[in-house]
């Protein structure tokens, strides 16, 4: 009997490291005491989407000059086989989230994705990164 594949897990986060100077991280620590903030994450994550909307034209322009799709885009195994197909290459710009499905093999990236370029997360299988490892920007 055929052993039941893993569900591939998406994530709406990613975790990151920050340092902070001992003093800032005392404002946030009280700010948090003071009940305005959950915890530490949650004022991090509010200072983070204020300064995104604060900046909210600059990031527009950037998108819209550099070409970059905004969200979430998920690269289809058919999608890049017509691509093949049609003798076409793709290259990939997102700001957010870039996933390439599960079910495309490393030769099928390696000869439809030209150039990857993900300000945000890149989901695909390890082996599907290692065979664009030389496209990623």
């Amino acid at each position: 009997m055929d052993k039941p594949k893993a569900p591939i897990r998406v994530c709406d986060s990613e975790k990151i490291t920050i340092n902070l100077g001992f003093v800032d991280l005392g404002h946030v620590d009280l700010l948090v005491a003071e009940g305005l903030y959950a915890n530490r994450s949650d004022f991090i994550r509010t200072a983070v989407r204020n300064q995104v909307e604060r900046h909210a034209e600059v990031t527009r322009q950037s998108v819209a000059r550099k070409g970059v799709e905004l969200g979430s885009r998920r690269y289809e195994r058919a999608e890049l086989e017509t691509a093949r197909r049609a003798g076409e290459q793709v290259d990939i710009r997102v700001l957010g989230l870039a996933s390439i499905a599960p079910d495309v093999t490393p030769e099928l990236a390696r000869a439809t994705i030209a150039s990857i370029e993900v300000l945000g997360c890149l989901q695909a299988s390890p082996a599907v990164k290692a065979a664009l490892a030389d496209r990623l920007r």
